[in-house]
């Protein structure tokens, strides 16, 4: 195997994120479920960002948030996503180029904006996602980085980026450059809203070539179509070699060859869960790429997680990410 220029490349959406502390009441007046992730169209992104006037602006996406955490916490890493040649897809070039990411896709030549995420964050912490995928939602197969997927220890898909049918081919194609290279692929659930719309596409993609699946209980539990997580937990370990299954206060579960390692959630004061199961990845990515065991890994995870929900917004500032490995 050649050696690896980077430990993760990250294939996900590229969006500028709109975030807005609300309460249950204007998810009621706007119809949006709670907790979800939902994708919405041009005229309905730019009506609900007229109602979110006073938030916060901030590069997003959650593979790109992984490599954001992931590059703060010392990883190599490089990003595969798109924008529009536009204000926003500047921004969002500018904003991970600054974490130490290498990014090099070539902005979308057409009338489509760079996406964005509109999150509402209610008092008990919980975000609620409507996103318009913009230019994202061209990312097709010519997208593909080879040279950098082949370079990359693990590949990192985004569940997200699965709704638009060329993203899925792009995945396709790919895992299989990264199987080819000798390479280790990685695929986060992202929703289980997501699961729901994809779940056969899912599954063939672990099937043809997942190493490393990242979900949180309620997507593990969609993408088996099952009530438990114990079920769902052992489906998971016989279908990829490492399962990484996130339970929020209750910590998360780490499957590989048998083993099942228990790691426990870090008590923190939960402001905002956007992103956290972004950063739990990154950290665990981030260790398990040094050749640190899975129990570092996942503790790993775990605190960069709490620094997430710790605050606003999805990625903690790179000081204090940094300060973790201390």
């Amino acid at each position: 195997m050649a050696v690896s220029q980077f430990d993760i490349t990250g294939i996900g959406n590229a969006i500028v994120d709109f975030l807005l502390p609300t309460n249950d009441e204007f998810l009621r007046r706007h119809d949006m479920p709670k907790g979800a992730m939902s994708l919405i169209d041009a005229d309905t992104a730019t009506r609900l960002t007229a109602a979110m006037a006073g938030g916060i602006t901030a590069s997003g996406g959650s593979v790109a948030n992984s490599c954001a955490v992931a590059a703060a916490l010392g990883a190599r890493v490089a990003f595969i996503g798109k924008v529009a040649r536009d204000e926003m897809g500047d921004v969002f070039r500018r904003e991970i180029a600054a974490v130490g990411v290498h990014y090099a896709t070539p902005p979308l030549d057409a009338p489509v904006p760079t996406a964005r995420c509109l999150i509402l964050v209610t008092p008990d912490g919980q975000r609620t996602m409507n996103t318009y995928l913009g230019a994202g939602g061209e990312f097709a197969l010519h997208d593909l980085d080879e040279v950098v997927i082949a370079a990359s220890k693990v590949l990192y898909l985004e569940g997200y980026l699965f709704d638009p049918p060329a993203a899925q081919a792009a995945f396709q194609e790919a895992a299989r450059m990264a199987r080819a290279a000798g390479r280790m692929t990685a695929l986060s659930l992202s929703d289980a809203f997501c699961v729901d719309r994809h779940r056969d596409g899912f599954r063939r993609l672990i099937a043809e070539g997942v190493d490393i699946l990242f979900a949180n209980e309620a997507e593990v539990c969609s993408l088996y179509e099952v009530n438990s997580f114990e079920e769902a937990a052992v489906k998971a370990a016989r279908d990829v070699k490492l399962a990484v299954l996130t339970r929020s206060e209750a910590g998360s579960l780490v499957l590989h060859e048998g083993q099942a390692i228990e790691i426990p959630a870090v008590p923190v004061q939960v402001v905002d869960t956007t992103g956290a199961g972004d950063a739990y990845a990154a950290g665990f990515l981030a260790a398990y790429t040094r050749g640190e065991g899975l129990e570092a890994a996942g503790r790993l995870g775990a605190r960069a997680a709490s620094l997430a929900i710790s605050r606003v917004g999805a990625r903690p500032p790179t000081a204090e990410l940094a300060a973790l490995l201390a």
